[in-house]
């Protein structure tokens, strides 16, 4: 079964957490809620997420700076970032948030279904990902079996080739045609 794709949630106030959990309820993602950008941070060093949801004012480490470690880091590097903010429409800020590798910057109050239809369309482009990653490891493995048994059917026919016989003469044109993919049922 394939994994659910996650949402973190990164804000200092639990009030506005629970708000964007209950927003986000009935999606098809699971939300992580983190209170710093220093747990954001170790958050993201065991867990991977379709979209991440940050508070760009917050103490300590702000949304900006906990952006910017987000996307230095290979594994993260392009995880989506949605900034949320409580602060008026400054553009400056939204410049600095779009700087720092935002995809969106959101200003609070926003519109709950707003925010919904964007979080559906990373965990959409996330859950693909997965399919296609899950595509390519299939199609490695297929790959690879396929080389086993072409080196297994190139083996016998060595050992044939070495002992001459009309059996083995038989079984080696056999080889050839599995070899080839022209054998017949």
């Amino acid at each position: 079964m394939p994994e659910r794709a996650k949402a973190l949630l990164v804000d200092d106030r639990k009030d506005n957490l629970l708000a964007l959990e209950a927003i986000l309820q009935g999606l098809p993602v699971t939300p992580v809620a983190v209170e710093s950008g220093e747990a954001a941070l170790k958050q993201l060093l065991t867990d991977d997420f379709a979209v991440i949801l940050l508070d760009a004012q917050m103490p300590n480490m702000d949304g900006f700076e906990t952006a910017s470690h987000i996307k230095r880091r290979e594994r993260t590097r392009h995880v989506p970032i949605l900034f949320l903010t409580a602060a008026d429409r400054d553009a400056q800020l939204a410049l600095r948030g779009y700087a720092v590798g935002a995809v969106d910057y959101l200003t609070k109050p926003f519109d709950p279904w707003v925010l919904r239809a964007k979080v559906s369309i990373f965990v959409d482009l996330w859950n693909k990902t997965q399919q296609l990653k899950a595509q390519s490891e299939a199609s490695r493995e297929r790959d690879s079996q396929w080389q086993r048994l072409t080196e297994t059917v190139d083996e016998a026919a060595r050992v044939l080739r070495a002992n001459g016989d009309d059996a083995a003469a038989e079984a080696l044109a056999l080889l050839e045609k599995a070899r080839w993919g022209t054998a017949t049922d």
